[in-house]
């Protein structure tokens, strides 16, 4: 049979050639020539584990910062409670004295985001400038009591410049600042 430029000879001849090529009719369950087949190659896989690696190197410290983050507004929210039940253990006791530790507001128990417990110390116990928390300057950070967390490293040195009270949640100016000891 003679074919002619007519498409409907080439539809019944599989095998004619066209301009030097042959073309050959797709047989069930093979790929055709010059097609790709069905699923991935190892290359495209490495590819797209290698994108995921450095998605999720880039999210993980941002996600840990946030978490950090809320850790601490939790914790100043906190402490800004404690200081409230401080307030109203002191204007309803009779001779208006502060408690001598958090038990007396019943508070003794609480723990901070990291676990540890809050640190309460009334100055009117303390001689000299003794314990009580200092600014870079060495000057007391509140004059009536300190309320403070031991912040993520659970440490805490008096004074707010040293390195282990640098993540420390503090209360300071007398109530006037929560907030953490670096940003004092």
């Amino acid at each position: 049979m003679r074919t002619t430029g007519n498409p409907m000879h080439a539809a019944m001849n599989p095998c004619r050639k066209t301009a030097g090529m042959a073309v050959t009719a797709a047989v069930p369950g093979r790929p055709r020539a010059g097609f790709a087949t069905q699923g991935f190659t190892l290359v495209e896989l490495t590819v797209v584990v290698a994108i995921l690696g450095v998605l999720a190197t880039l999210s993980i410290p941002a996600y840990n910062g946030y978490q950090y983050k809320a850790q601490v507004a939790v914790t100043i929210a906190e402490l800004r409670m404690l200081d409230k039940e401080i307030m109203i253990y002191t204007m309803e006791s009779t001779k208006n004295l502060l408690p001598e530790s958090l038990n007396d507001i019943k508070r003794g128990d609480l723990l901070d985001r990291w676990h540890h417990p809050y640190q309460y110390l009334n100055h009117a116990g303390v001689k000299g400038k003794g314990d009580m928390r200092r600014d870079r300057f060495l000057n007391p950070l509140n004059a009536d009591y300190d309320l403070y967390s031991l912040g993520r490293d659970g440490e805490s040195k008096p004074q707010l410049s040293f390195k282990t009270s640098q993540d420390d949640i503090v209360r300071a100016a007398s109530g006037n600042y929560f907030g953490l000891a670096a940003d004092f």
